[in-house]
């Protein structure tokens, strides 16, 4: 009897724990300086946008999608047991680097495309704040014959770039934001999708036209548009895996 006992008190100090330090991640990000200034500034606008939209701090999961042609990233939101993202913020991309097409080496220039998620979050960043991007993944490792693919690959602050997404000071405290709350919330894996561009038919075929002598990209992006169209007609993280030969499958 006396096993039981000390195995379920065992059991709870471990569940108590583990929440304690889910819980905890927003605490820790406050010890700096910026993140601090970022919810002095920013909290009360993002709490009144989610509630415009029936969300909360504490009940909330994000996802990111970016768009290189268009210079845009949108933030999608849901309640943390709903499977459905609805959109509720949209922010301009302030500069870019390289050309439509994915990354395949280092000192491309090239901003990423394909399926992601936040891998750290950098609060005393160079460009004032960052969220980690997990590039290379394994569809880049995969289609990739470089030797360095390269990485560090973020959204961040600021307005410059080589291969990142920079959002200026202003927008990242908010986006940073959004992604604390929604860690802090348990989401371990914040997803982010980088398409070249809005992958809707009339676009895509626009694109195959200027492009039809590439037929490696015009592939990789077909690809990428089953993902595309998947998301937005269901609205929900994709579940993806990748093939032999580093494509998406859904």
């Amino acid at each position: 009897m006396m096993h039981i006992y000390g195995t379920i008190f065992l059991l709870t100090i471990i569940c108590y724990g583990s929440v304690f330090a889910q819980q905890d991640f927003l605490s820790q990000q406050k010890k700096y300086d910026r993140v601090r200034t970022s919810f002095s500034e920013k909290e009360q606008g993002i709490v009144e946008n989610l509630n415009k939209n029936g969300l909360t701090t504490d009940d909330l999961n994000i996802l990111i999608v970016a768009y290189k042609a268009d210079e845009q990233l949108e933030i999608y939101a849901k309640k943390k047991n709903e499977t459905s993202y609805k959109l509720i913020a949209v922010y301009n991309i302030c500069a870019s680097s390289g050309e439509l097409g994915p990354k395949r080496r280092q000192g491309d220039e090239q901003v990423p495309e394909g399926f992601y998620k936040i891998d750290r979050f950098n609060p005393a960043s160079n460009f004032y704040l960052s969220l980690g991007i997990n590039y290379p993944n394994l569809s880049d490792k995969k289609k990739s014959k470089a030797s360095n693919l390269g990485g560090d690959i973020f959204i961040h602050g600021s307005c410059v770039t080589i291969g990142c997404l920079p959002m200026t000071d202003g927008k990242i405290k908010e986006i940073y934001i959004y992604a604390v709350h929604a860690r802090n919330n348990g989401q371990r894996d914040i997803p982010v999708y980088i398409f070249p561009f809005r992958m809707t038919d009339f676009h895509f075929q626009a694109y195959k036209n200027k492009y039809a002598k590439n037929q490696e990209l015009i592939d990789f992006w077909t690809n990428l548009k089953s993902g595309y169209d998947k998301f937005i007609l269901e609205k929900k993280a994709l579940q993806e895996s990748i093939d032999k030969s580093g494509n998406y499958l859904f």
